[in-house]
């Protein structure tokens, strides 16, 4: 079952309203419609480029409210084009109780995992193998900057206003906690921050299992905004 556009559109509408309610403005591009981009030239191109913006997917899996993610990337650099030399990315994340990302983890991007707001968030972690594996021995994460020792599996329970730091090689699943969270419509959420090294979505999500992180859509609703991945080229 491919992700619909309008369970994209019914997605960013609702972050749009949690992320408000918790205080945070957003930047400009944020609300740029498809008629929007048509008049948009060069002077987008950071945005274009290192896909800032709207991103929601269900990586393929065909269950979106279990494995999935809508998230807004406020900024970003390019490992490889030296026009934009940010070092530096950050996100904006929704977090449904009990919706996550696939395990995974990244060969260069450290992150950073900040409770932003609303309720607990869950962040289940160990270490990866040379060849990509689930490793068996304890490791060390820094939790508000605090050594804590921790075993394959092991879940970090982050409170608003905590983070833990994932280094390059962590596999990591997290979510909102069931219970938790600011409630909508019967579901409750919780506003998750990611503060990383430069993020490269294209070349640096190594899965556990066959994913894909920009799925193929089911057109069923015409769009209202382009996602990261969808913008068109410079106009003029």
């Amino acid at each position: 079952m491919l992700l619909k556009r309008s369970e994209i559109e019914c997605s960013v509408e609702t972050a749009i309203q949690v992320f408000q309610h918790f205080g945070f403005h957003l930047p400009l591009f944020a609300s740029w419609t498809v008629e929007d981009w048509q008049k948009k030239g060069p002077e987008a191109d950071e945005i274009r480029d290192c896909m800032l913006g709207w991103d929601v997917t269900d990586f393929g899996s065909g269950r979106f409210k279990e494995i999935g993610r809508t998230l807004l990337t406020l900024r970003n650099g390019s490992i490889k084009n030296p026009k934009y030399p940010k070092t530096y990315a950050e996100k904006l994340i929704l977090d449904p109780e009990n919706q996550r990302a696939p395990a995974h983890f990244h060969l260069s991007k450290r992150e950073d995992i900040i409770n932003r707001g609303g309720g607990n968030i869950l962040v289940e972690v160990c270490r990866a193998t040379e060849d990509g594996k689930r490793s068996d021995e304890p490791f060390t994460l820094q939790v508000d900057s605090q050594a804590v020792e921790l075993n394959p599996g092991d879940q970090v329970r982050l409170e608003p206003g905590q983070s833990v730091c994932l280094p390059a090689r962590t596999i990591h699943q997290f979510w909102g906690e069931v219970g938790t969270g600011l409630k909508i419509d019967g579901v409750q959420y919780t506003v998750s921050g990611e503060v990383s090294s430069v993020c490269d979505d294209l070349e640096d999500n190594f899965f556990l299992d066959p994913m894909t992180r920009f799925p193929e859509l089911d057109e069923d609703v015409p769009r209202t905004r382009y996602l990261c991945n969808e913008y068109p080229s410079a106009s003029g």
